[in-house]
């Protein structure tokens, strides 16, 4: 799940497009897959930790989006 943050990263994002930033459909896809087969109790151990990778990575977009939009309103 990082490699999808770290492209857009390097594309030297300015603070609009941080907050504008979203997961491609593909990851949303998966992401969806998982948060289900999570809430049936069906995931497996490498499924829990991927779903854990993708909880970490959002927690950090969600802190880039809050830097930018203290940026903004700067």
């Amino acid at each position: 799940p990082y490699d999808e943050v770290y492209a857009f990263l390097l594309s030297a994002p300015t603070p609009d497009a941080v907050i504008a930033f979203r997961p491609s459909e593909e990851t949303q896809t998966r992401v969806h897959y998982l948060l289900e087969a999570n809430r049936s109790g069906t995931l497996n151990d490498d499924e829990q930790a991927e779903l854990d990778e993708f909880s970490r990575v959002e927690h950090f977009v969600r802190m880039l989006k809050i830097r930018a939009e203290q940026k903004l309103s700067a």
